[in-house]
C-alpha cells in the first residue's frame, strides 16, 4: 500500500442526496463545518452567555481570546468596533475551530480547501464592497484613482487599484488554506516516516524516537498556525471593513 499525504484532503461523500438533479450530498467538509458550527454554539452558550462571575480556566481562555480579537476590532474599525466585533470573534473562533479539527487524527480541515476558504474570502469581499457602496454611494470608486494623481495616468492608475482591490478576494482564501495544507502535507510526512521506522522494528525502532519528538514538535507549530491563521485572516477582514467606513 502506497503512502498519499494528500489523502487527507479528498472530499468524500457520506450520504447522497441529489433531488431535482441537485447536488446536495453530505460530504467529510461539510459535515466538520456543521461540527465546527454546533462547537461554536457549545462554547457561546457554556462560557459566554452562561458564564460564571469567578471563571473556569476554560472561559478564562475564551475571555482572553475576546479580550485580544476587540483589540484588533477597536484599533482597526474605532468607534465602529462593537458593530462589527461579533462577526470577526465568530469568524476567528470559526477558523480556529476548522483549522484544528485537520490536526485531530481521521479527521478533515475544510480550511486546507481553497473552495471553502475563497468562499468565506469573497462574501467578505463583496460583504465590504458593498459596505463602502451604501456609505459613499458612488464616491466609494474614487478610491481608484488616488488624489493628486496626473490625469493622462488615470487609466493606468485606475486598472492598477482595481486589480489590487479585487486581489483581496483572492489573497485572503489563497493565505489560510495554503498555510494550512502545508502544515497537513508535512505533519503526514513525518508522522508516516515514523511509523514506518516503528514498525520496521530492531535499531529502526529506537531511532524513531528522534522524528517522533519532531512530529510533536510540528504538532505544537500547527496548533500555533490554526491560531495565527485565523488571527491574520481576521485582522485583514477587520481592516477591510474600516477601509470601506473610512473612505480614504
Amino acid at each position: 500500500m502506497t503512502f498519499n499525504a494528500f489523502e487527507q484532503f479528498q472530499i468524500i461523500k457520506l450520504i447522497s442526496f441529489s433531488p431535482f438533479g441537485l447536488d446536495l450530498s453530505l460530504t467529510n467538509s461539510s459535515l466538520f463545518l456543521i461540527l465546527a458550527l454546533l462547537f461554536f454554539y457549545f462554547l457561546y452558550y457554556t462560557n459566554i452567555k452562561n458564564g460564571y462571575i469567578t471563571p473556569t480556566r476554560w472561559q478564562s481562555v475564551i475571555e482572553i481570546i475576546y479580550e485580544v480579537m476587540y483589540g484588533v476590532v477597536k484599533e482597526n474599525i474605532g468607534a465602529k468596533a462593537g458593530k462589527y466585533f461579533p462577526f470577526i470573534f465568530s469568524l476567528f473562533v470559526f477558523i480556529v475551530i476548522l483549522n484544528v479539527f485537520g490536526i485531530v487524527p481521521y479527521t478533515f480541515s475544510p480550511t486546507a480547501h481553497i473552495a471553502v476558504t475563497f468562499g468565506l474570502s469573497l462574501s467578505i469581499f463583496i460583504g465590504v464592497t458593498l459596505l463602502g457602496i451604501v456609505n459613499y454611494g458612488a464616491n466609494y470608486f474614487a478610491m481608484f484613482m488616488p488624489a493628486g494623481s496626473p490625469l493622462v495616468l488615470a487609466p493606468f492608475m485606475i486598472v492598477i487599484e482595481l486589480v489590487s482591490h479585487m486581489a483581496k478576494a483572492v489573497s485572503l482564501g489563497v493565505r489560510l488554506a495554503a498555510n494550512i495544507t502545508a502544515g497537513h502535507i508535512l505533519f503526514a510526512i513525518l508522522s508516516g516516516f515514523v511509523w514506518t521506522m516503528i514498525t520496521a522494528g530492531g535499531v529502526l525502532a529506537v531511532a524513531s524516537i528522534f522524528p517522533l519528538f519532531i512530529v510533536f514538535f510540528i504538532t505544537v507549530i500547527e496548533m500555533a498556525v490554526a491560531f495565527i491563521q485565523a488571527y491574520v485572516f481576521s485582522l485583514l477582514t477587520a481592516i477591510y471593513i474600516s477601509e470601506s467606513e473610512d473612505l480614504h
